[in-house]
């Protein structure tokens, strides 16, 4: 699976988001700042999203596997 970063170009430089990560958004003056930008961006949401899971999971039993989806 490939996920899609789109840059629009705006005035003040870029505007850049993934097109199938909700919430993965950024800017930058030049393309290159937008896209470090939103590489971060991309890092903070997947982290955030693991520590939600491990307290909505602590003290469960519960399996994991790697997921590759048949998009």
């Amino acid at each position: 699976m490939e996920l899609t970063a789109v840059y629009v170009q705006v005035p003040e430089g870029y505007v850049a988001f993934v097109e199938e990560l909700a919430g993965a958004n950024s800017q930058g003056a030049t393309l290159d700042e937008a896209k470090e930008n939103l590489q971060e961006a991309v890092e903070l949401i997947v982290q955030a999203n693991r520590e939600l899971t491990e307290k909505a999971i602590a003290g469960k039993t519960v399996r994991r596997e790697p997921f590759v989806p048949a998009v």
